[in-house]
């Protein structure tokens, strides 16, 4: 508990000098009223969360199907997942959100499809849940500029087939550029490390993102983003993603993705695609 303390202190002692990263809106050019401050924002697709905060009473949730190339080859060939996000906005520009993953099952030995039992040896089911929140570090919530702080923490649960499981503390730093009224660039900087102990830190993997997403047309728009992964001990594991996404109502969004990744856990080709929808809670400006 102790080094789960020390870790959310940690991200929060972030939020103080971050916080004049970010610039205040003036209220008369009517930030909050542009496509980017109003429509969704998800977290999906690619490796990139977003700085978007949702206000009290907004429930948005995210799914999407990935198919891709398992780089540990305990998880067998190219495998299916799904995953969902469900993301609460809260009081004091604080937003609550749990992720979980359904990895499914390989086919049978005999090349029969799938029935919903894995091949030996090989996992599938739920995958471990993720809990986790997000804290606006800028002045305004509407701002052009936006810093935020995330803290996730993996739990030790899921299909049993699912081994060595422990909890795992993360950290993001997140921070966001609008561009015009539409366009924006946003990028990551974080920590994940498995169990608390001192130790587990020279292990843990850091990540950072750069991504750009705007416009392609009045409900079209495009999604472009460059990470890498790493660890003290491991050769730095870059990767590409791209799509397109369909937004026909401001809180609704679908979107198709492709993905590279040279090395690391994200390598090989991936390809995806996803819903994301928002409801509740009225739009306030700051």
């Amino acid at each position: 508990m102790r080094k789960t303390t020390l870790l959310t202190a940690a991200g929060l002692m972030l939020a103080g000098p971050a916080r004049t990263l970010a610039q205040t809106v003036d209220k008369e050019i009517g930030n909050a009223d542009t496509p980017f401050a109003h429509n969704i924002r998800p977290d999906r697709p690619g490796q990139t969360v977003t700085t978007n905060m949702l206000r009290p009473g907004q429930v948005q949730l995210e799914t999407g199907i990935l198919r891709f190339e398992p780089a540990d080859p305990s998880l067998g060939t190219r495998r299916s997942l799904s995953t969902a996000l469900l993301r609460v906005g809260f009081f004091n520009h604080i937003e609550l959100r749990a992720s979980q993953g359904y990895l499914h099952a390989l086919p049978t030995a005999t090349g029969r499809p799938e029935n919903g039992v894995p091949m030996p040896g090989f996992p599938a089911g739920f995958m471990p849940l993720t809990v986790g929140a997000k804290f606006l570090a800028s002045t305004n919530q509407d701002a052009r500029s936006q810093v935020v702080v995330l803290t996730e923490m993996t739990l030790p649960n899921g299909d049993a087939s699912f081994t060595n499981k422990a909890y795992e503390p993360a950290a993001r730093l997140l921070i966001s550029q609008q561009l015009g009224e539409r366009f924006g660039l946003e990028a990551n900087l974080g920590f994940r490390q498995r169990g608390f102990k001192a130790a587990d830190t020279k292990v843990g993997q850091y990540l950072g993102t750069l991504a750009l997403n705007g416009p392609l047309g009045r409900s079209f728009g495009f999604f472009a983003e460059t990470y890498a992964t790493w660890r003290q001990t491991e050769k730095l594991a870059p990767g590409l993603t791209s799509g397109l996404y369909w937004r026909p109502l401001p809180g609704l969004r679908l979107d198709a993705t492709a993905g590279q990744g040279f090395g690391g856990p994200t390598n090989g080709f991936s390809v995806g695609a996803g819903l994301s929808m928002r409801v509740g809670g009225n739009k306030v400006t700051n």
